[in-house]
């Protein structure tokens, strides 16, 4: 039976498998698992081993043994012993016999210089001082049945919490038993389809690509709805069974959907027996003006509000929440299961928390602050270097879209990137099957960078925008 070095290695800090034959035979065996175990890089150059004695017990074998077997692998330079040192692994660039190595991955070329990419906040804004204050103070008053099983729901304290915020700050109409914790946005739609609702699902004509491709891979057909300054065209909505918008701020076009088409489409639900799926994606960011309320309020039985603190805090805490009608809270429950799909407990009190002592409020505004000066900083750049640039949609969000002129689209982002500036062209949020007439356009999302990158990815950006016209004579008209 072969025997296993385990225990040893725990005492030098390594972990390392050694094994020997049966009887017979063991000194030249342990031998050889010692030099195996340096050609194959388990014993890294400098590695201590551990005494004769330590060694010889995990073993079983005589305490001779091993210590002929050290001197011989000292003898042959695979190891070194230096009194008061102990014995090591000889440091040396190649191991001795060492086969072939495995030539290196070639390097990864550099990220863009400048992220100007939509969809992510200024991560060094996270409020890491009352974050952590708040998980101090959920976690000693946690009760003890926080850290056994719970409700696939979601921890009651952030339920409540969200009831009352979201009651407060857009006009949502619920409670707390109407509220399930999900991850995320990309979570609630697999939570959703196919398992509560069924397709055909209508969309807006500009969208997430990924939120299109997790609905097909569930079999759900979308169908994409036209856009104008008012936003989606509802009056277009036939057949379907859900529609799927952005009313605050359309993705990524920019534009709120107008009061009578809020009105309309809760008409077609009612009439159809349809949903509503709302993205409140960035609704507490409106700059201009006071935040628009849910189209949740109108409704609350023909609307899902789905919501996260991906854009507020942070996309790395998966925390969000789906505003649910009664009659389709247990079958969300009943997709979502009894554990494997929820939330970290710890965090949702943190959130709790968070919301409830009044540091989400005010990370919000001061956030708010800081973006709509991204925002201006954005506009007053393209007035004073490319003034043929149009920002189009609300002052909202995190980002904004860039009008450019016709046939420019793919040739603006080559060069945003060839001055290292990573965004996306409008092109890229295009539904495939949509019929409208198609824009070029960037959309650049102003939040990532830190403050003190800002006005570096701001000129970088300047640079790649296509020229304005020309006066016959070659100069540019006088503004």
């Amino acid at each position: 039976m072969a025997e296993s070095w385990v225990n040893s290695a725990q005492r030098i800090g390594a972990d390392l498998h050694l094994e020997l034959p049966g009887p017979g035979g063991r000194r030249a065996a342990l031998i050889r698992a010692l030099r195996e175990a340096v050609r194959e890089g388990r014993l890294a150059p400098g590695t201590r081993l551990p005494p004769y004695r330590s060694l010889a017990a995990d073993l079983g074998v005589a305490r001779n043994t091993v210590a002929d077997a050290y001197a011989e692998l000292v003898a042959e330079g695979w190891l070194t012993a230096r009194q008061g040192a102990g014995t090591r692994v000889a440091e040396r660039a190649e191991p001795l016999g060492a086969p072939e190595r495995v030539p290196k991955a070639p390097p990864r070329a550099r990220g863009p210089r400048h992220d100007l990419r939509q969809g992510t906040p200024d991560a060094s804004s996270f409020p890491r001082a009352a974050w952590l204050a708040s998980y101090r103070r959920a976690l000693q008053q946690a009760p003890n049945a926080a850290f056994g099983p719970g409700d696939p729901a979601g921890r009651p304290e952030l339920r409540e919490a969200l009831a009352e915020y979201l009651a407060r700050a857009r006009g949502v109409r619920t409670e707390p038993g109407r509220i399930v914790i999900c991850s995320g946005f990309a979570h609630a739609l697999r939570l959703l389809f196919p398992g509560v609702l069924r397709g055909p699902l209508a969309v807006e004509s500009y969208g997430l690509g990924f939120h299109r491709e997790l609905l097909a891979a569930a079999s759900v057909r979308t169908v994409p709805l036209p856009l104008d300054e008012d936003g989606a065209q509802v009056g277009e909505l036939g057949r379907e069974r859900a529609v799927l918008l952005t009313p605050a701020h359309q993705f990524p076009t920019g534009g709120p959907l107008h009061p009578e088409r809020r009105a309309a489409v809760i008409d077609w639900a009612r009439a159809r027996g349809g949903v509503i799926l709302e993205d409140d994606y960035d609704g507490e960011f409106r700059y201009d003006r006071k935040p628009v309320g849910a189209v949740q309020g109108l409704d609350p039985e023909r609307v899902v509000l789905i919501g996260s603190v991906s854009k507020s805090l942070s996309p790395a805490l998966r925390l969000g929440w789906m505003v649910l009608p009664r009659r389709h809270v247990d079958a969300v429950l009943a997709v979502k299961g009894e554990r494997e799909a929820w939330a970290s407990v710890l965090e949702q009190l943190t959130l709790a928390d968070f919301l409830a002592s009044g540091s989400y409020d005010r990370h919000v505004r001061r956030m708010r602050q800081r973006y709509r000066g991204r925002r201006d900083r954005l506009v007053a750049a393209l007035a004073e270097r490319a003034p043929h640039i149009e920002v189009t949609g609300i002052a909202a969000g995190l980002h904004a879209v860039l009008r450019l002129p016709p046939g420019t689209e793919r040739s603006a982002v080559k060069a945003a990137t060839w001055q290292g500036v990573a965004l996306d062209g409008l092109a890229e949020f295009r539904h495939p099957e949509a019929t409208m007439s198609a824009p070029d356009g960037l959309v650049v999302g102003y939040a990532t960078p830190s403050e003190h990158a800002y006005g570096a990815a701001l000129e970088a950006l300047c640079g790649a925008l296509p020229p304005g016209p020309r006066t016959p004579l070659g100069r540019r008209p006088a503004r």
